[in-house]
């Protein structure tokens, strides 16, 4: 008997995409009490603000991070607490982005990182005897839980087994019990007949008598006994009861647990009542509606949620702010497809027929979910125009033009709360390629706009009919960043856009004698198209400087780059080690080939420890290298000699490209260039970079 719910997948798309209601709901007024929002809006009914532009969460950051430990590690039940924390430690930035970071001892995921960061593992990190109970009972156990609940479908017992793992890397107590229940009461929604089920049902799953399972069912026994149902008479209940002047901390669990409750029950399985009641309540408004938004979402599918007033404003993709700039562009069937295959692999069941177009491959669009648009913006003549969201993306028009952005700066955030940066999602050299169909003769061709200079790359003209065609453009190589990547059509016609995907090697450059610094405010600026897990990285006297009292590192292309070859001009600029970096899949793994002046030195970053591969000596003012990365081999070679090489079973089949400081160094570097190998390449016949060449 099959465990996944044959509706799994399209209520898997509504609990992510209703997460993301609920995140954007709740952000632009999260922390108001409910007294200042009744008296500011009444009643909310939609999104109080308008909503315009993106904006990292920390809300959508943890659950679709965190989750990654079931690739990285195991998808069994033999995952661990540490390697949860662990995950944390390779993709969470020290002490920029992705959380609140509001001191030790105040901040409950702050304090776990740096328990984490200098050598205390999970659960220890997030335990009440390390940290105290006002610390580890603050909220955030059950606002990044969302996806475990969400690959364990109608499995709420395992759901909250691997929640309590996951919750436990920062939280403790209270804390943990919480994200037990969310994920149960997740779970629980892909096969529950009612919410009452879910409320009551995720209870089996947390201590009875513990604080969280009294404030629920303290509110669901208020909800029972009140005549007249009126949830403003049972917040004011709330608010005395179980309200945040009884607890410690900025923003404990309870009283946010109490409000979820009473929304579920009070909205009595209508939607939109549920979150707008949510939300009224306020306190912790983003992180209520949103763990209730993936409940409700998974329970009522996705045909309750209003295209026009929920998702319209906010569209099917958001970003993150993770250390890697290629994983911080996501759209929610991305997110499913990833999700999808990791719960059917859980589960120990083959994805069925009609999920396999999912790709959990990133550039991959295959619009097999139904109203998915990836993204992707539809207009004609450059007026908006009404689209048909049907396994693809149909609209007519004289001049139709479909498009999604491929690389975010500082203009597109709409604030920058969580720091978010990014890298392009399709670099030079590469081939962007979309299948259309036409209802009239018409012709199309596919484009590129460059990022910063606005110069648009055009494809060969197809003519389209009603058998599918492609269209494609090749991204021409060098030193450009592309944004946009699109189809424009010629000829009034219905038009169908089918399927796209971005596929081909990379082959790209940075000078950085004018490669561009991105400003988001006076605190936050960013190298264009770059990361940093740490250090202090900016573009000065023509070239990148990067300095760190320890270790840093700034990352940019994509994690799943296999076979490529790096060359770099750099070297330290004080004592220490500037290194070029391949293989990189976060700030736990990868390749270092550092320089201090009078060495070379091959180092794998193996889960955070540094192993010495090969070294020599090699004195220089700079290195001017080229590294050959194939399989888990990589040579060093410095005017056609090499100088380096290792195999060895630590060093990662694929990852990014980067620099690094060590040592307290402060490194100079010249320039980068990424470039596939030739075919039929070997590492022992390729010769390095001409000097001064890129």
């Amino acid at each position: 008997m099959a465990i996944i719910p044959e509706d799994y997948v399209e209520r898997l798309y509504a609990g992510w995409l209703s997460k993301l209601v609920g995140i954007r709901l709740g952000g632009d007024i999260e922390g108001s009490t409910y007294h200042e929002l009744k008296q500011r809006f009444g009643d909310i009914d939609g999104y109080p603000l308008p909503v315009s532009g993106f904006a990292a969460d920390d809300d959508s950051n943890g659950p679709m991070i965190f989750i990654r430990a079931l690739n990285d590690y195991t998808h069994t039940r033999a995952l661990t607490a540490e390697q949860i924390g662990r995950t944390w430690l390779n993709y969470v930035p020290y002490e920029h982005g992705f959380f609140w970071w509001g001191g030790y001892g105040r901040s409950t995921e702050h304090t776990a990182y740096l328990n984490l960061y200098n050598g205390i593992p999970a659960p220890r990190s997030g335990s009440i005897a390390q940290n105290g109970p006002a610390v580890a009972e603050q909220i955030g156990g059950q606002i990044f839980i969302d996806a475990w609940g969400l690959v364990l479908p109608g499995q709420p017992a395992l759901a909250a087994e691997y929640a309590a793992k996951a919750a436990s890397v920062s939280h403790d107590g209270e804390g943990v019990y919480g994200g037990m229940y969310v994920a149960a009461e997740i779970a629980l929604a892909f096969t529950a007949k009612s919410v009452r089920e879910i409320v009551l049902g995720a209870l089996d799953f947390i201590p009875r008598d513990c604080e969280y399972a009294r404030a629920v069912r303290d509110v669901v026994r208020f909800y029972d006994q009140q005549p007249v149902k009126d949830w403003r008479e049972a917040f004011l209940y709330v608010e005395q009861a179980w309200g945040y002047h009884r607890y410690p901390g900025v923003c404990h669990i309870i009283p946010n647990a109490a409000v979820m409750v009473l929304a579920l029950m009070y909205g009595e399985g209508d939607y939109d009542r549920t979150m707008n009641i949510c939300t009224m309540c306020g306190w912790d408004t983003d992180c209520n509606a949103g763990n209730v938004g993936t409940i409700m979402g998974v329970f009522k599918g996705v045909d309750a949620i209003s295209y026009e007033k929920w998702l319209a404003p906010i569209g099917d993709t958001f970003a993150v702010s993770c250390t890697l700039g290629c994983l911080n562009r996501m759209d929610v069937s991305w997110c499913c497809a990833y999700l999808a295959d990791l719960a059917y692999r859980m589960a120990g069941e083959p994805m069925p027929e009609k999920w396999r177009a999912l790709s959990p491959r990133r550039g991959a669009f295959p619009f097999a979910i139904e109203g998915a648009t990836h993204g992707f913006a539809v207009s004609d003549g450059g007026a908006p125009v009404a689209v048909r969201r049907h396994f693809g993306l149909e609209a007519h028009g004289k001049a139709l033009r479909f498009s999604r952005r491929t690389y975010l700066g500082p203009q597109d955030f709409k604030d920058d709360r969580y720091t978010p940066a990014l890298s392009p999602e399709i670099w030079p050299g590469q081939v962007f390629r979309a299948r259309l169909t036409a209802d009239a003769p018409a012709s199309a061709r596919a484009f590129a706009v460059d990022y910063f200079t606005g110069e648009t790359v055009y494809g060969p003209v197809v003519a389209l009919g009603a058998q599918p065609a492609e269209v494609h453009v090749a991204l021409p190589t060098g030193e450009r960043v592309f944004g946009e990547v699109g189809v424009q059509l010629m000829g009034e016609a219905t038009a169908k856009l089918l399927d796209a995907r971005f596929d081909g090697a990379p082959d790209f450059a940075m000078d950085f004698a004018h490669w561009p610094m991105e400003k988001y405010n006076n605190l936050h600026r960013e190298v264009a198209c770059c990361t940093h897990w740490r250090g202090n990285w900016d573009v000065e006297q023509g070239a990148l400087h990067g300095s760190d009292c320890a270790r840093g590192e700034l990352y940019t292309g994509d994690v799943d780059w296999a076979d490529y070859a790096v060359s770099a001009r750099f070297a330290p600029v004080t004592a220490g080690e500037a290194a070029l970096l391949v293989r990189v899949g976060g700030a736990l793994r990868g390749v270092a080939v550092g320089f201090d002046g009078r060495r070379l030195r091959l180092r794998c970053n193996s889960e955070g420890e540094f192993v010495t591969l090969a070294e020599r000596a090699y004195a220089a003012e700079a290195a001017e290298l080229r590294v050959v990365c194939r399989g888990r081999r990589v040579d060093v070679y410095a005017g056609g000699e090499m100088l380096l090489s290792a195999e060895d079973g630590r060093i990662p089949e694929a990852g990014c490209i980067g620099f690094g400081v060590y040592g307290g160094a402060r490194g100079r570097f010249e320039w980068l260039r990424l470039s596939p190998l030739a075919g039929g390449e070997t590492s022992a016949s390729v010769t390095a970079v001409p000097a001064g060449s890129r």
